[in-house]
C-alpha cells in the first residue's frame, strides 16, 4: 500500500519500517524529516550506514563488534585482563560496559548450547574460549548469560570445563529476571547483579 505519491518516498518508508517497532507511520515521518535536511547530511547518514555494513569485523580475540583486528575493549590499557565476561551476544557488552562497574575483558560466545536445536559447543565460542584462558593469565570468568534453558546449560558446561583449567568462576547475582535477556535489563539492576557477583560451586 502507498502512503505517498512518490514511488520513491514509498521505497524509503518501506525499508525503514523493517526496523523493529517502526511502522509505516513512522517510516514516514522519518523519510519527510530526512527529506528537509540539507542533502550533506543524508549523504553523511547513507555513508555511515554503508561503511558499517561493509567494514564492521569481529575482534580477533573477544568476537566483539570492532572496526579492527582487536576491538576497543580488548585494546584498552585500562582493562583488567586478568579477568574475561563471558555474553552471549554483542548486545550484552553494551549493556555490561554501561553500567561503568566492570572492568574486565570479554568473551562473546555467538550463541548458547541447545541440544534441541542441533547447537553444540563447538558451534558457539566455547573452544576458543578455553583455549584463551590456557594461553593468558585469566584468573577469573564472570558468566553473565541470560537465565533460561540454554543459558543455565551454557554456563554449566563453562563452569566445569573452566573450573578444570584452575579459574575461578563467578555469575551474575540474582537480580535478572529468570527468562530475562541481558540487553533489556535496566543498568542498576545489572550493575548491582555484576558488582555483587556469586561464586559458582562445583
Amino acid at each position: 500500500m502507498s502512503v505517498s505519491s512518490s514511488n520513491l518516498i514509498n521505497k524509503a518508508v518501506e525499508q525503514l519500517s523493517r526496523f523493529p517497532g517502526v511502522g509505516k507511520k513512522s517510516a514516514l515521518r522519518m523519510a519527510l524529516f530526512l527529506l528537509k535536511r540539507s542533502e550533506g547530511d543524508t549523504i553523511e547518514l547513507s555513508d555511515a550506514l554503508l561503511k558499517m555494513r561493509t567494514q564492521i569485523q569481529y575482534c580477533d580475540q573477544c568476537f566483539n563488534l570492532s572496526d579492527a583486528p582487536l576491538c576497543n575493549v580488548c585494546s584498552s590499557p585500562s582493562k583488567d585482563t586478568s579477568i574475561v565476561c563471558i555474553v552471549k551476544d554483542f548486545q550484552d557488552v553494551i549493556a555490561i560496559e554501561n553500567t561503568g562497574q566492570y572492568h574486565g575483558l570479554f568473551h562473546v560466545l555467538g550463541g548458547l548450547i541447545s541440544p534441541v536445536d542441533g547447537v553444540g559447543p563447538s558451534d558457539v565460542k566455547i573452544p576458543e574460549l578455553l583455549t584463551r584462558v590456557k594461553e593468558n593469565d585469566i584468573k577469573e570468568a564472570v558468566i553473565a548469560l541470560s537465565s533460561t534453558l540454554e543459558g543455565d546449560t551454557t554456563e554449566y558446561y563453562i563452569a566445569k570445563k573452566l573450573r578444570d583449567l584452575g579459574v575461578r568462576v563467578s555469575t551474575l547475582s540474582k537480580g535478572i529476571a529468570v527468562g530475562g535477556e541481558l540487553e533489556y535489563a535496566d543498568e542498576i539492576t545489572l550493575a548491582r547483579s555484576i558488582k555483587n557477583r556469586v561464586v559458582i560451586d562445583s
